[in-house]
């Protein structure tokens, strides 16, 4: 940078030979003495060492030289003052650059330096070079750093020492030596000025390290070429890359300055390198918790083994990837892993297969499928050398020796590997499975992961899946889940949306788009809010799919405000070795309040609410179906709820707390309440009133208890005359147990609204 060139500037004052009335013998100011008829100043014009120039005898005691010119001073200019002596009699003098510092109302800025160091001569005829940078920067190697008040200058120098001697002067020179200064102006250092050749081979990780120490608030840049770090770097300072790197799978790379995927894209080539190496480094960076992926889309040509890519198993501290889009590229990587393998299974041991052959090939976080099995079980761990496999849950029916299936699907994020991992977090993140993998893999252990804003696009197999207990307090918020199998009807769909293993999820505004189903659930505490989960079809009469699955009895779960478009409720128990009732809590638990029901195109046997009983002697122990909305377009179907009878049914005689009221029904032929209100009337007098509940008791259950009867109107016997008497009842008689008697002691008859129960309330 030279600004006499750039900006035009006129730095250089007038040489001697031009007239000595341009040069003063004060400050330089308008008005002050030149050296133009002074006895002690002469115009020399063959000197051997300088040509042209003056000699000047020292007569003050500080003999002052100034240009009359005045030379500009400005920000980011830095002027060096140069002028060559030589004694020639007399006195030795001492010389120094000297400049007057003007302001912009033509004042010196006496608060400057305006002298420089000073050079004494020791010998005669030999020519000494002395020489001052001028600038308002007050950095190192700037002899008068003066302020930005200062605008302009009057150069010259100072003869000081003994009066006497004769010294002959050169031309006074300033120039522009900015360029001296370019490297501490520059806000960037270069790591090829510490040691890095960049030239992929050499290791140039001490050289990153080196001008990290050296940036000292600056930028670092990266050249082109290819630059080798064989150790883990850690970078503290902000950096920049126009060349690439390479670095083994295991070494890190962690930027603390920028922690986003456009910097690591950058710095290796692409973004999938960029991708896997920022994920990599979010394990290992304390001072983020958050990968931002800059908006930008991934490419993936294969799944992500977290966990290897990390190196570790386990991990609890709060991590964020966030804003971004990952997208699946097909390739031989995504293909599913298949196994077929025979094992025995014994419910003494309920969550272990023995005696697997081939075991080996078995990968773990494989779907174990076969039958008796349940859905989402996984294998969590194999034993290679005892030929076992451990697996997610109980199966209900798979007692002995048996043939299974084993399937692995393959994720985008797999974080199987991990044997613990709490609080990661997925937020605003898109993954665009295409229909060629599955979303993510859960932990095998761990609790509070999240996913807020994600969308989930046309996965193979799977949303979301748990093997392992790595759901416990899972929060899945705001997500959207859009199946492959749109077109496909829904009684021949495979995906599913998610499945839980653990306890105490919250999947709260979601949409889910034409699955199989949307959530497999075990465990218990879950409470499932506002979202809209539809899984219709084109098919007239269609025969619809289940939307949520719980695995268990006893859930504790609350199912309120939701949309539930085209599919049902199933409650089963099909993760249990021993599925029979053995004194363990029933079915119970379960609150479905304030949900709006819709069916179209259905058969008119189709159910929202369906209980699967995979054993004997279970019954209704604590059920809330309150304040819903059920309503069906284009046929009108029979009832809202059943009982699957597929394996077992209900013990209806030990139902107890079971609340059905304030639903509304439209196009549904039985509508359902509990507590039942009927009024009988009875026109024959008789001394017991059989008064039926009909199809109104939920599930098809049977009349526990008959809580109040209140006569309407005068209870008359056969003759009319008024009777004052009040019966007992009977519930549970007639041949469905739907009924019950009212018995008066005598013959009456007359009206009244009996409410019954299809519960005991506890």
């Amino acid at each position: 940078m030279n600004k006499a060139i750039t900006d035009g500037l006129v730095l250089m004052p007038p040489p001697f030979s031009a007239g000595l009335n341009l040069w003063s013998r004060e400050d330089g100011t308008p008005g002050s003495g030149s050296y133009q008829g002074q006895p002690n100043a002469a115009l020399v014009t063959n000197d051997q060492d300088f040509g042209s120039c003056l000699e000047l005898q020292k007569t003050e005691a500080t003999q002052k030289l100034r240009s009359f010119a005045q030379t500009p001073i400005q920000p980011g200019l830095y002027l060096r003052v140069t002028a060559r002596v030589k004694a020639v009699s007399g006195n030795l003098p001492s010389v120094r650059i000297a400049a007057w510092a003007g302001d912009v109302s033509g004042q010196n800025v006496a608060t400057v330096p305006q002298t420089g160091p000073a050079v004494t001569l020791t010998a005669y005829g030999q020519v000494v070079t002395v020489s001052a940078i001028i600038s308002p920067a007050n950095r190192t190697g700037v002899d008068l750093p003066w302020s930005l008040q200062t605008v302009y200058a009057h150069v010259g120098l100072d003869l000081t020492g003994a009066n006497g001697g004769v010294v002959r002067i050169d031309d006074i020179e300033v120039e522009d030596v900015t360029n001296i200064f370019i490297r501490k102006l520059m806000d960037w250092v270069d790591v090829r000025d510490f040691g890095a050749l960049g030239d992929g081979t050499t290791n140039d990780a001490p050289a990153f390290l080196a001008a990290d120490a050296a940036a000292q608030g600056r930028e670092i840049l990266v050249p082109s070429g290819v630059f080798r770090l064989n150790s883990d770097v850690t970078i503290n300072s902000r950096i920049r890359f126009e060349g690439t790197l390479s670095m083994p799978a295991n070494r890190k790379l962690t930027l603390t300055r920028n922690f986003d995927l456009d910097t690591y894209g950058q710095a290796f080539g692409s973004e999938l390198e960029g991708f896997k190496r920022a994920l990599q480094a979010l394990f290992f960076f304390t001072d983020y918790v958050t990968l931002d992926l800059s908006g930008r889309r991934v490419e993936l040509t294969e799944p992500i083994d977290v966990a290897a890519l990390a190196g570790i198993t386990s991990f609890s501290s709060r991590r964020v990837v966030r804003n971004g889009s990952l997208n699946a590229v097909a390739g031989p990587a995504w293909t599913t892993e298949e196994v077929t393998s025979v094992a025995t299974y014994s419910a003494a041991a309920n969550t272990t297969l023995t005696g697997v052959a081939n075991v080996a090939n078995i990968p773990v976080g494989a779907l174990v499928i076969g039958t008796g099995v349940g859905r989402e079980v996984y294998v969590t761990a194999k034993n290679v050398g005892a030929g076992t496999l451990t697996i997610s849950q109980p199966l209900y029916g798979a007692v002995g020796t048996r043939t299974y299936t084993f399937r692995r699907f393959k994720y985008m994020l797999d974080f199987s590997g991990f044997e613990l991992l709490s609080r990661f977090e997925l937020e605003d993140i898109e993954f665009n499975c295409q229909g060629i993998g599955s979303g993510v893999m859960l932990p095998m252990s761990g609790s509070t992961q999240r996913f807020m804003s994600c969308t989930f696009n046309r996965p193979l197999d799977r949303g979301i899946s748990s093997a392992g207990t790595g759901c416990q307090g899972m929060f899945v918020d705001m997500c959207q889940f859009l199946s492959n199998e749109q077109s496909v009807p829904a009684v021949d769909r495979t995906t599913i949306a998610m499945n839980v293993q653990a306890n105490d999820t919250k999947l709260r505004n979601n949409r889910i788009v034409r699955f199989a189903h949307f959530a497999i659930m075990n465990g218990t505490g879950h409470l499932i809010h506002a979202n809209h989960f539809f899984q219709g079809d084109n098919t007239t009469a269609g025969v619809r799919r289940a939307g949520l699955v719980f695995t268990q009895t006893n859930v504790s779960t609350v199912v309120t405000g939701n949309y539930i478009d085209n599919c049902f409720i199933e409650w089963g128990k099909e993760h249990d070795s021993a599925p029979e009732e053995n004194g363990e809590f029933s079915f119970g638990g379960l609150n479905i309040v304030g949900n709006v029901f819709i069916s179209s195109s259905t058969s008119t046997a189709f159910r929202w609410i369906v209980i699967k009983p995979y054993g004997p002697g279970h019954f209704l122990s604590g059920f809330t179906l309150s304040a819903n909305s059920f309503r069906s377009f284009g046929v009108v179907i029979d009832r809202v709820e059943m009982v699957d009878t597929s394996f077992a049914t209900l013990d209806f005689t030990r139902s107890r707390n079971v609340r059905v009221e304030g639903n509304s029904f439209n196009n549904v032929t039985q509508w359902i309440i509990n507590p039942v209100q009927v009024t009988h009337t009875q026109n024959t007098a008789a001394e017991t009133w059989n008064v039926s509940a009909g199809g109104f008791v939920p599930f098809g259950g049977r009349i526990r208890q008959v809580q109040a009867v209140a006569p309407e109107g005068i209870i008359t016997n056969a003759s009319n005359a008024a009777r004052y008497v009040f019966p007992y009842a009977v519930p549970g008689t007639g041949a469905g147990g739907n009924e019950a008697q009212l018995r008066w002691g005598e013959a009456v008859k007359g009206k009244a609204l009996v409410t019954m129960r299809m519960d005991v309330p506890a």
